[in-house]
């Protein structure tokens, strides 16, 4: 049998590996596996081929007598707000995230507006592979796609009752938002209109071919970005990727502060607003320890994960906690819900400075000191992967050596980590140290290693 789900959701290229008839069968599959009668709510970003799957997976979805309702373009955190509150049984987005443009993909969400179990996509997969699909009744094949018009309206009023509105509004923050080119571009400008902020904007366009930079928010793709959150002297700079589930954030010096910096400051101050959850959040091995350094003083326990926003939400929900998060933005709230959710993380940020009352250079620079490099090294579907990780481990052998995703090692002066990507054919590396040369040589010294077994 083969696989479809990956880290997250079902990805692959437009037309190439993702085929309208993969598209329309899956669809058949959820919609065999929700069953006949169940009402699911599809939605989609702005990528390439986003009509042509959201009809793909239709038509499969009504094969099976599915109820679908259409939500058109929003945040993949809009559709889940909506399918959890509005009374769906179950959506399906059409989205890429971070992906570079040519891609597309299918994420399935539960009722409870949590990406489904990994469990229950490996019975998504079973109907798929054995091709034992619910087809309904030619005379009860009556139901047309109805419109949902209520998802925009509905994640916006949701965001605004976790905050204090009256309290961020008299700080007249001034705010940059980087939608890139996708449907963060629909949401994040709306949250901070209605928390008195004044607005700059880029890349904020609806365009499927993500002309101006990668979908994917990084130091590397953000330098413009960051350019211009400092000539406009803005309070706050903001981030996305395609599905806006992701938050980067820029701070006032115009500095891009990585996802595991935020989501440490974020898990202190979610703390502070609700305190019968459990003293502890989960965030993936991918994250940083200063983490572990920041939230230590205030007795907030940190527990490693999995890569992935389906293992972190399900640990959230199953263990409970104050925050999940990942380093690369994806922010978990669960008084909102168990799932990121870019513009929500936005509007946290926007109070956490109101209520501190410091700038936001000022607010990331409490955190733990460490100098960071990301790369990548591209695979092939012949690359052993488990030798890699083997040679990392042999060739690293002194400190903490974590498996549960990839290999992590944790020393005193520094920390890496060598994992194979679930969403596209990359080795990704990624090096914190104290010292920043130390940092870049670890880095190629990886690169190098890893290279040479591809």
């Amino acid at each position: 049998m083969g696989k479809l789900f990956g880290t997250d959701g079902v990805r692959g290229t437009i037309n190439k590996e993702l085929t309208i008839e993969l598209a329309q069968k899956l669809g058949q599959a959820i919609g065999t596996f929700f069953g006949k009668g169940s009402t699911i709510l599809i939605g989609r970003d702005a990528r390439a081929g986003g009509d042509m799957y959201t009809r793909a997976v239709e038509s499969g979805l009504l094969s099976a007598g599915v109820k679908v309702y259409e939500g058109g373009f929003a945040p993949t955190p809009a559709l889940q707000y909506a399918v959890k509150t509005l009374g769906y049984d179950a959506g399906v987005i059409i989205t890429a995230s971070h992906n570079p443009a040519e891609y597309n993909g299918i994420k399935v969400i539960d009722k409870d507006g949590v990406e489904i179990s990994r469990d229950k996509e490996n019975e998504i997969e079973d109907i798929y592979f054995s091709g034992k699909f619910y087809s309904e009744d030619w005379k009860a094949l009556t139901y047309d796609v109805k419109k949902e018009d209520r998802v925009i309206d509905n994640y916006v009023k949701g965001i605004l009752s976790h905050v204090d509105v009256e309290k961020i509004r008299k700080k007249n923050f001034k705010v940059l938002i980087d939608g890139a080119n996708s449907v963060g571009s629909i949401t994040s400008p709306i949250v901070a209109r209605e928390l008195g902020c004044k607005i700059y904007g880029i890349n904020t366009n609806l365009d499927p071919l993500f002309p101006a930079r990668t979908p994917e928010p990084t130091f590397d793709s953000l330098k413009d970005t960051a350019e211009i959150a400092k000539e406009l002297k803005v309070d706050l700079g903001v981030a996305h990727d395609g599905d806006a589930d992701r938050a980067i954030f820029i701070d006032s010096q115009g500095r891009v502060q990585w996802g595991d910096r935020s989501g440490a400051l974020l898990s202190y101050w979610a703390s502070t607003k609700e305190s019968s959850f459990p003293r502890r959040i989960f965030t993936a091995v991918s994250s940083s320890v200063l983490v572990q350094d920041y939230l230590k003083k205030y007795n907030i326990e940190v527990v490693w994960t999995k890569v992935g926003s389906v293992d972190i939400a399900h640990k959230l929900m199953e263990e409970k906690g104050i925050a999940g998060f990942e380093e690369n933005g994806g922010f978990i709230f669960p008084l909102h819900q168990y799932v990121r959710d870019g513009a929500m993380s936005f509007a946290l940020m926007l109070e956490m400075l109101a209520s501190e009352n410091i700038s936001s250079a000022e607010l990331f620079d409490t955190l733990p000191k460490y100098y960071t490099v990301k790369t990548k090294v591209y695979i092939n579907k012949n690359t052993d992967v488990e030798k890699i990780y083997e040679t990392v481990k042999s060739t690293y052998s002194q400190g903490n050596i974590i498996t549960i995703d990839g290999v992590k090692i944790i020393t005193p002066d520094y920390w890496f980590l060598v994992r194979k990507s679930g969403t596209e054919p990359i080795i990704r590396v990624m090096v914190e140290a104290k010292d920043k040369e130390k940092a870049e040589n670890l880095a190629n010294e990886l690169v190098k290693l890893v290279g040479s077994l591809v």
